[in-house]
């Protein structure tokens, strides 16, 4: 299993709302809603190489 690291992270309660309904829309928690934005992020930038 992955280890997974834990942090505080201060968000705009707006924008937090509009990544729970993001969420809902796609089965996901809010964490992992944020995890998989920030994968897609780091992939397109090339900062990140896909993964199988």
């Amino acid at each position: 299993m992955s280890k997974r690291k834990a942090f505080p992270l201060r968000i705009d309660p707006q924008l937090y709302e509009i990544l729970e309904k993001w969420a809902q829309d796609e089965l996901r928690s809010v964490n992992a809603q944020i995890e998989v934005i920030l994968k897609e992020a780091a992939k397109k930038s090339g900062r990140m190489k896909n993964s199988p």
